[in-house]
């Protein structure tokens, strides 16, 4: 008999749309797309509905809102980090405001591709709620193996794709998750990309700076 799916709770991901808002604001200003504060009044607008949305039930609403405000994240990073790039040969930013910078971006590139896998894996949480049976998953978490085979009754949250991208941007890849479907692939290695890129930035200006 199939255990009964426990609907997944959105806040954690609600809360970690906030923080990379927040985390954006300790950007040097040179590093942010257009005024520090625009990202998080931008998701902040965008919550009021996205919260009544998904508190009254209305998945199709949610889901645009948390694309685009997680789409204005992924933007405002990818530019930000352009920006990174471009000033650090003419040593524009300061070791610290270039420390600063880079943990903040280091940072939100967690979070947004945590979101990203949370929002497209099997359909989104909705979908992974709604399923009947074995969960489609792009990925294949240790809790979905027993000694029989797959567990059908286990479904991945918000916490276990936070992990996943935590340990993408910090080994380069994941650990103990196996990546199966291409588009997972590629967002994997699109972000463990940008986690590198910060890195050897650092390590290059700290080469100038020593």
């Amino acid at each position: 008999m199939t255990a009964a799916i426990v609907p997944e709770p959105r806040w954690p991901a609600f809360v970690a749309m906030l923080a990379a808002g927040g985390v954006y604001l300790a950007l040097p200003e040179r590093l942010s797309l257009g005024p520090g504060c625009a990202l998080l009044a931008i998701i902040l607008v965008l919550m009021v509905p996205i919260a009544v949305s998904n508190r009254r039930g209305d998945f199709h609403i949610t889901r645009p809102l948390v694309v685009l405000a997680n789409g204005a994240i992924t933007v405002a990073m990818i530019a930000s980090l352009a920006l990174l790039i471009e000033g650090i040969p003419q040593h524009r930013d300061s070791p610290m405001a270039l420390l600063r910078g880079a943990l903040a971006l280091w940072f939100t590139n967690v979070v947004v591709f945590a979101l990203w896998y949370w929002k497209l894996d099997a359909g989104g949480p909705s979908r992974r709620d709604a399923r009947s049976g074995r969960l489609k998953s792009s990925f294949l978490f240790p809790q979905m193996l027993n000694e029989e085979g797959r567990d059908p009754s286990w479904s991945p949250q918000f916490m276990d794709y936070l992990f996943l991208a935590f340990n993408t941007s910090t080994a380069f890849s994941p650990t103990d998750t196996a990546v199966l479907s291409r588009w997972a692939k590629a967002g994997t290695m699109l972000q463990s990309l940008i986690s590198l890129a910060i890195v050897v930035l650092l390590a290059a200006r700290a080469v100038n700076i020593f």
